[in-house]
């Protein structure tokens, strides 16, 4: 536990830990069987909902997957690596395979290393060198990124082609994972095409990749450059319909501090010390997601340049 905490927090946490909830992990469990009969009850029944209304459905209910699968990837709802693997690996959300991802995200929790270009597999920033090697258009593009509106409709296809480019030149490494993944992804792919009104384009462009998209608001700003490690990490007080769709990981400096920490108990542990966890961050704080959309949709929250990496 993170070694900053004073004793009757630590004591607060471990008896949530010791809770009948915490040990049974019964909300993530619902969760997931949820996930999972509402991605196929919304599959089997599109017939009769309609092409549009079934895809509306999807994209928050794809979007709510990869949040489950980042509990997933951090231990929950077992200690299991095999086993939350086999619950996590259902490629709902098409381009990312599971085990990419938990190996890259973990990789992300070196607090260390936080928004370093070139370290921190999930860094927006450019170093220098980075930035001085990019073309006018490139530069442009890494400028609309940075803004709300940008991020939400770039984000994603940029996602999908630099993945593409790194997962290619790693191949002879990687072709097991992407073997796997393509197997199960055809598998899908091919129940879509058989057993739903979504033609197979229609699922993967028009649901995975909005999907994508909408994921991407929560990581829009998330992390800042700053030298102090633990005033890096955003705390976003956003209302229940964003914090429910991200699994309260807008709480995110609670959650880099408490990775362990299951998603249904990280706002009872933030109210339980708000100031605390406020002068923690160094008063990186954000009043929900309504207030990046009204300041930063079409204005850049910072420099795509990394201060000082």
């Amino acid at each position: 536990m993170a070694n900053y905490l004073d004793l009757p927090h630590r004591r607060e946490i471990e008896t949530l830990a010791r809770s009948f909830t915490a040990r049974t992990e019964w909300p993530t469990w619902l969760l997931l069987v949820g996930v999972y009969a509402g991605w196929f009850s919304v599959i089997l029944a599109s017939h009769w909902l309609g092409l549009w209304l079934s895809t509306l459905l999807l994209i928050p209910l794809v979007t709510l997957w990869l949040s489950l699968q980042h509990e997933l990837l951090h231990g929950h709802p077992t200690r299991s690596t095999l086993l939350n693997t086999l619950l996590g690996y259902a490629p709902f959300a098409v381009w990312y395979p599971y085990t990419l991802y938990r190996d890259s995200h973990l990789l992300h929790h070196n607090d260390q290393d936080l928004t370093l270009p070139g370290i921190d597999p999930e860094s927006r920033y450019l170093n220098q060198q980075q930035w001085d090697n990019s073309s006018p258009f490139e530069r442009r593009v890494h400028g609309l990124t940075k803004t709300l509106l940008g991020r939400f409709l770039l984000a994603a296809p940029l996602a999908i082609a630099r993945l593409v480019r790194d997962q290619w030149q790693r191949l002879p490494q990687v072709w097991p994972m992407w073997l796997a993944h393509g197997a199960m992804t055809l598998l899908m792919l091919g129940f879509i095409a058989h057993y739903s009104a979504l033609p197979v384009w229609h699922y993967l462009l028009l649901v995975s990749v909005p999907a994508l998209s909408l994921a991407s608001v929560r990581s829009y700003y998330e992390h800042r450059p700053h030298p102090q490690p633990e005033q890096r990490t955003v705390i976003n007080e956003a209302s229940w319909p964003w914090s429910w769709l991200f699994l309260n990981n807008n709480l995110h400096l609670v959650h880099h501090d408490l990775p362990k920490l299951p998603w249904y108990l990280l706002p009872t542990v933030y109210r339980a010390r708000r100031r605390q966890w406020v002068a923690r961050s160094g008063g990186f704080v954000v009043q929900g997601y309504g207030q990046l959309i009204s300041r930063h949709s079409l204005k850049a929250i910072d420099s795509p340049r990394h201060p000082f990496a």
